[in-house]
């Protein structure tokens, strides 16, 4: 089914509606705001036998795949939800008047915290029919931080979409939150429009370069330019040392494949290229490797993607095939080759991300090498090592990696992003847009946040978390000092 494209003029009553519903949801005392995020999530998992069947039908995406991805999905808001009370996410800060201020002033009473950003844009992502759509990560950290949502629907699965929103435009309702608190749109040129629109004053996407590059560019245009978070692109390179290779060869080969397989390698953590010695086995053992049947992947989009990304790969002198899965008409997992030499050569193409079931195989003469190639990486958002502790290069190329990466793994795949306290998932550019940031994790709600400073403002007009009697409990920070409530 094809949903009809939201019209200008609809765009435009959603954005106001989303403009008055964020001014009552940023006002709504933080532990009704945790109670409504619970109320979402419960309702996912209760409607799931519904959900999952559609998305089934639109992605390709096998029956335990989603339903871990709606797991995590509830999982999140529930995360978000138990994160709220605490208060440290508002960043508290207190400094009393003090005449005695060195730096050669009295010191005015200044008080400071984080504060919703307004109503909030968020394009779904193909690939993550729930994790990373309607109700994903960005809605999820949009909403604990106080904000409306307008969510512009991926055209890959507008049936799931509608759904999904049902289900969350009801329990919100059921719920008692603010009416038009989330609203979705559909078609590109409402995506752009409610992007341009002066009421919203962020944006979340993840996707293509090509795609979130044009947006990011559209949000700096404005004549008032906004953060936008993208998620574009990432290749994830792998570093085998010359050791791990020698210690356990077939197990590198066997889970790097899994790794590159796994949803028909539509995981924005994909390892798209590893990096091996020459003289090692590990290239035999892939050679040897039995890759998956060939599998329909999200959309036509994507598969006419990677058909021409594999394309520009295979067309370099010196790349060659390693193996290949078995024939079929959707695309077949393939594993490439070629030497460090020419992948230096050619670093623009060999590097670009084949978003789907291939990656390539770099071998190298010395782990120097490694260091050398690790430095002139794009942005990425991951790079792993497989190596033992005490490899000499090992120090260096975690250091190399950490200026490139936003998440550094040692003897560990990064396909698969646990929502946690410390996850990091962002990178520089063009692995995202804004490097300060991650889009997984409770980290990710600091993204929908402004500072605002009250000076010399009195008590009973100052926000609760920045009152001297602190009715939140919570942790601060107080002339200089951690505070415990």
């Amino acid at each position: 089914m094809s949903m009809q494209d939201t019209t200008a003029t609809d765009v435009d009553r959603i954005v106001t509606r989303a403009a008055r519903a964020s001014e009552q949801w940023k006002r709504t005392a933080i532990a009704e705001r945790a109670r409504v995020l619970v109320a979402v999530a419960d309702a996912l998992d209760a409607h799931a036998d519904e959900l999952i069947p559609v998305a089934q039908r639109e992605t390709h995406l096998a029956e335990p795949r989603l339903r871990g991805e709606l797991r995590r999905t509830s999982f999140q808001l529930r995360m978000f939800a138990e994160m709220l009370p605490e208060g440290l996410w508002l960043d508290a800060r207190i400094d009393h008047a003090d005449a005695e201020w060195p730096m050669g002033a009295p010191r005015p009473d200044l008080r400071r915290q984080l504060e919703p950003i307004g109503p909030t844009l968020v394009f779904a992502a193909s690939n993550f029919p729930f994790a990373f759509s309607v109700a994903g990560g960005d809605t999820a950290s949009a909403l604990a931080a106080g904000n409306a949502v307008v969510l512009k629907a991926h055209h890959g699965h507008p049936d799931l979409s509608a759904a999904t929103t049902s289900v969350v435009v009801d329990a919100l309702a059921a719920a008692g939150a603010p009416d038009s608190l989330f609203q979705t749109i559909y078609g590109t040129e409402a995506g752009v429009q409610a992007l341009q629109a002066p009421a919203i004053k962020a944006a979340g996407f993840t996707g293509s370069v090509r795609g979130g590059r044009a947006l990011f560019d559209i949000a700096n245009a404005r004549p008032e330019p906004i953060p936008f978070y993208g998620e574009l692109g990432s290749t994830n390179p792998a570093f085998v040392t010359r050791r791990a290779a020698e210690q356990d060869a077939a197990g590198i080969a066997r889970d790097f494949v899994a790794s590159v397989t796994g949803s028909a390698g539509q995981l924005c953590t994909k390892p798209g290229v590893l990096f091996v010695p020459s003289d090692s086995s590990v290239l035999a053992e892939l050679e040897a490797q039995e890759l998956p049947a060939a599998a329909p992947l999200l959309n036509g989009g994507i598969e006419n993607g990677f058909r021409e990304s594999l394309a520009s790969a295979r067309a370099v002198d010196g790349v060659r095939t390693v193996v290949t899965g078995a024939d079929g008409e959707a695309p077949v997992p393939v594993l490439l080759a070629t030497t460090a030499e020419t992948l230096r050569a050619q670093m623009d193409t060999l590097m670009s991300e084949i978003f789907g079931p291939a990656a390539l195989v770099v071998t190298y003469q010395d782990e120097s090498e490694l260091v050398e190639i690790a430095a002139r990486l794009e942005g990425q958002l991951t790079a792993t090592v497989i190596g033992r502790d005490d490899d000499e290069i090992a120090p260096e190329l975690i250091a190399a990696l950490s200026e490139r990466a936003g998440r550094v793994l040692w003897n560990q795949w990064p396909t698969g992003v646990s929502v946690t306290w410390a996850q990091q998932h962002g990178g520089p550019y063009p692995a995202t847009t804004a490097v300060g940031s991650t889009s997984v994790g409770m980290a990710a709600i600091t993204r929908f946040l402004r500072p605002v400073a009250y000076q010399n403002v009195p008590e009973s007009l100052l926000p609760d978390a920045l009152k001297e009697a602190n009715p939140l409990r919570i942790v601060r920070r107080v002339d200089g000092v951690v505070v415990l409530p």
